[in-house]
């Protein structure tokens, strides 16, 4: 959609006075922690905002950061002034890690944000005669079912429809989509808009949707609110379904069309507006192992909808962005939960990554961003360990597995640095276990243990300490 020129007056104005805050060392970068659902985006900020203000207070649990050769002064988070969009509470998360036992913090349901103010002493000469510099970093959190509704944007209902329903036809979706399509398919050409009609096709679309996500771990499941509605709950503007097109002209057809036109402009409001106009870093969270354990239809799936996501942004710094603050300048993919596997593997998983995401890194690449591609654990809640398989000795991890409370050492298997071949798939399913995350001190003050989270900011935010 083009952009609103009122809306473009604003962000010039904006940027043109954030310009003159950075001329006197008063700086902001906005960093959008990005993943489709379960990726581990609030484990991922968590962890960021723990460790920063840790190493603002001299921990080193950042020793590949470039700031933290002591010209990180201090971090502290902002307090919140007059914004509608909540505030993203890493103390309560931090809280739930630090409990006796630990557990993990609850999923996202809603949009927040978080401000860090990272106080730093300027390098070289200029640190001697100039004062501190301050940046603050903007933080983004979500719901990752939301993401997927980003493509939407770019479609109408039929296209939207026709592309949705031939998905549903495809594969292992099938049979679970198999109630829906049928229902769908023996609507009359002429069905009239009965609300009793449009609640009962809603219902078992979304019955799919949760059922694609929840037991074949598929993830290009859209709209996002119909899997994560917020706090708005199951408002009527949601009850709408892809509809095929000898259906599309009858009234109940003319209902969904405007229904999704409706979902559009209010996810436009409460979604696109506030979090992906005016970012320009992004880490993009991938669970590429458990996309992988999921089979193969989950991590085509997987593949198909980052790629999907990737076409829909903007990436680059020209002369409008540098205007504006549209634009990404710098990428990092980050295949999460590094810690599921021993260190001998952990090459072949960020290669791995960087094949899955293929696409989306030339598109970026292209665009002119710098992106860079890594393995990392937010929370690191294993160790390193010995499994015997066949009779001998084998790379793998140890930790506390979170249901039973018992520690376990887990043998995860290869893991493939090239998309696997059709043989791969033959092997077992495997199910990876859920560890329970470490116990920290008291509100996480000394930080929290991790697995590659210092290069990953040095990638980029580097450049802006």
């Amino acid at each position: 959609m083009p952009p609103d020129p009122l809306r473009l007056v604003a962000d010039v104005v904006s940027r043109s006075g954030e310009a003159a805050l950075a001329l006197a060392g008063r700086e902001r970068v906005r960093l959008a922690v990005t993943g489709l659902s379960r990726a581990g985006k609030t484990v991922f900020l968590t962890s960021l905002v723990a460790n920063l203000v840790a190493a603002g207070q001299g921990r080193r649990t950042l020793p590949g950061l470039a700031a933290a050769d002591g010209r990180l002064r201090a971090v502290r988070t902002i307090p919140p002034g007059v914004e509608a969009t909540p505030r993203f509470d890493a103390e309560a998360h931090l809280a739930a890690l630090a409990a006796d036992p630990p557990h993990w913090p609850a999923r996202t349901e809603d949009l927040s944000t978080l401000s860090l103010a990272l106080t730093l002493r300027r390098s070289g000469f200029y640190g001697q005669v100039l004062p501190d510099r301050e940046v603050t970093l903007d933080l983004l959190d979500y719901p990752g079912e939301w993401l997927l509704d980003l493509p939407m944007f770019g479609q109408g209902f039929a296209e939207w429809s026709d592309e949705t329903l031939a998905r549903l036809r495809r594969g292992v979706r099938a049979s679970s989509a198999a109630e829906f399509l049928a229902f769908v398919n023996a609507l009359p050409a002429t069905a009239p808009a009965e609300d009793s009609l449009a609640r009962r096709g809603h219902a078992l679309y979304r019955r799919f949707l949760l059922t694609a996500r929840d037991e074949l771990g598929l993830r290009f499941l859209q709209p996002g609110r119909f899997l994560n509605p917020g706090p708005g709950g199951d408002a009527p503007l949601l009850w709408f379904f892809p509809m095929p097109e000898a259906m599309r002209a009858s009234p109940l057809g003319e209902l969904m069309a405007r229904r999704h036109g409706a979902y559009l402009r209010d996810q436009r409001d409460r979604f696109l507006d506030p979090v992906f106009r005016r970012f320009d870093r992004q880490v993009v969270l991938v669970d590429v192992l458990g996309a992988l354990h999921a089979g193969r239809e989950a991590f085509e799936d997987t593949a198909e909808a980052l790629a999907a996501i990737s076409a829909t942004l903007r990436y680059g710094r020209g002369w409008l962005d540098l205007l504006t603050g549209g634009g990404i300048a710098r990428v990092a993919f980050a295949a999460t939960k590094a810690d599921h596997v021993p260190e001998v593997s952990r090459d072949s998983l960020a290669s791995l990554l960087s094949d899955l995401v293929d696409a989306p890194r030339r598109r970026a690449e292209i665009g002119g961003a710098a992106v860079t591609v890594h393995p990392v654990a937010a929370i690191r809640c294993t160790q390193e360990a010995t499994a015997t398989h066949e009779g001998r000795p084998s790379p793998a991890v140890r930790g506390i597995l979170l249901e039973g409370g018992r520690w376990a050492t887990v043998d995860p298997g290869l893991v493939p640095a090239r998309l696997p071949p059709e043989s791969f798939w033959n092997a077992a399913y495997f199910e990876m276990p859920v560890f329970r995350p470490p116990g920290l001190e008291a509100q996480g003050r000394g930080g929290v243990p991790h697995l590659g989270l210092d290069p990953l900011l040095q990638a980029l935010l580097g450049d802006a300490l």
